[in-house]
Formats: structure tokens, C-alpha cells, sequence
């Protein structure tokens, strides 16, 4: 643990060390010329992706200190399911403020040709393969966070996609809006996607530890068993 924090300071001395005035930018400024920030369709859409997993953390780790879900629901399936449902239905409004922003604000046009358009198809499809697979993996329970309503799995999960990649689930979603974005040939939509993706990169920081903290709290009861 010690030695791991040692590089992760090293990398982050590195980091500081950079002169961040030579970094060229001018790509990012170009792309940001095609977005207008303060077209309603685009705050609606930062807002609904920051909020998901806000949300859905926030209330999975209410309920696994206080249980209130499940005495509401007087089971903790129950529970789940309807807190999968509720994420669900969160998820469906993201993708409609995406898409409603995609196809609001103006095309790029490097990206507006056959080749870009079937690039991303081919995106979205590893996409879609990643979150489907993630979901048969995992199970309604298991990919609705039925950890933290005390509904634990035997045994972590191993298979495809979890042998490819860590959070598949959440990289496959990303990639469903980039191959998305670059079918639309839309700025505004890579620029969402970078934020999907950061906003995902910041929930794992959180939800890794908090899940292997529940799963060692099961093994230590076990041993006392």
C-alpha cells in the first residue's frame, strides 16, 4: 500500500513538474467554438449526467447504512429493484437531453462523411456489447447495486466482459455516446462525452473502495462464523 502510494506521488509530482503553457489547446478551443454552453439543452444534459451517479450513490450508500429501503419495501429485492428501476428511468432522461443536444447545436465537418459515420457505428456497437454483457454477467441485482442492500454475490465476477476491462459497464455506456456523437458528427456531443467519461472516471474512485470494503466486511464474518 505504501510503495503504491509512493508512485501514485511520483506521478503526481511529474504532473506538476509539466509547463501546461506549451500544451496546444487548439483543438479543444476549435471544438468548443461549434458548442453553445448555455443552450438549454446542453445544461440539461451535463446536469442529468453529473446527477445519475450522484444520486444513485448517494441513496445505495443511505440504504446500506440504514436499511431504510428495505424496511420501506419490507424486502431488500425489493428495494433494489425499484432503486434499478428509478436508475433506469435516470438513464433513459440522460440519453434524451443527449440526444436532444446532439442534435441541436451544429455539425463538425471533418467528422460529416461515410467513414467517420460507420467509425462510430462500429464504436457504438462495441458499446452495446460491453453493456449487455456487463448486465447477463452481473444479473438486475448485481449491476443495480444489490451489494449495498446486503444482497452479495458468491464470488466476484470473472467472465467477459470483467476479464477485458475494469467497469465495462460504465466504459461500454461511454462508448455508446462517442460511437453516438461520431454518427451525429457532433462536437457538442464529444464534448458530452468527455463528460460522461470523467464523471464515471470520478463514481469508480468512489465506488471501488466503498464495494471491497462490503465484500471484506462479508469475508471477516464469515471467518467468525
Amino acid at each position: 500500500m505504501g510503495a503504491r502510494s509512493r508512485r501514485q506521488l511520483d506521478c503526481c509530482a511529474g504532473l506538476i513538474n509539466l509547463d501546461y503553457s506549451k500544451v496546444d489547446l487548439s483543438g479543444m478551443t476549435k471544438l468548443l467554438g461549434y458548442v453553445d454552453l448555455a443552450d438549454f439543452s446542453f445544461v440539461a444534459a451535463v446536469l442529468c449526467i453529473i446527477f445519475n451517479p450522484l444520486f444513485w450513490n448517494l441513496v445505495a450508500r443511505w440504504e446500506h447504512k440504514t436499511r431504510s429501503l428495505s424496511k420501506a419495501f419490507g424486502s431488500p429485492y425489493k428495494a433494489c429493484y425499484c432503486l434499478g428501476i428509478t436508475i433506469l428511468l435516470l438513464n433513459f432522461l440522460r440519453s434524451y437531453c443527449f440526444t436532444r443536444a446532439v442534435t441541436s447545436q451544429p455539425k463538425l465537418e471533418g467528422l460529416d462523411c461515410l467513414a467517420a459515420y460507420h467509425t462510430g457505428l462500429v464504436i457504438l456497437g462495441v458499446g452495446v456489447v460491453f453493456v449487455l454483457s456487463s448486465f447477463l454477467a452481473l444479473g438486475f441485482v448485481g449491476t443495480y447495486l444489490g451489494d449495498y442492500f446486503g444482497i452479495l454475490m458468491d464470488a466476484k465476477v470473472t467472465k467477459f466482459p470483467f476479464n477485458v476491462l475494469d467497469n465495462p459497464m460504465y466504459w461500454g455506456s461511454t462508448a455508446n455516446y462517442l460511437g453516438w456523437s461520431i454518427m451525429n458528427a457532433s462536437p457538442t456531443g464529444l464534448v458530452l462525452t468527455a463528460v460522461v467519461a470523467v464523471t464515471y472516471m470520478v463514481a469508480t474512485l468512489f465506488e471501488g473502495p466503498f464495494t471491497e470494503e462490503i465484500y471484506q466486511q462479508k469475508a471477516k464474518k464469515m471467518k467468525n462464523k
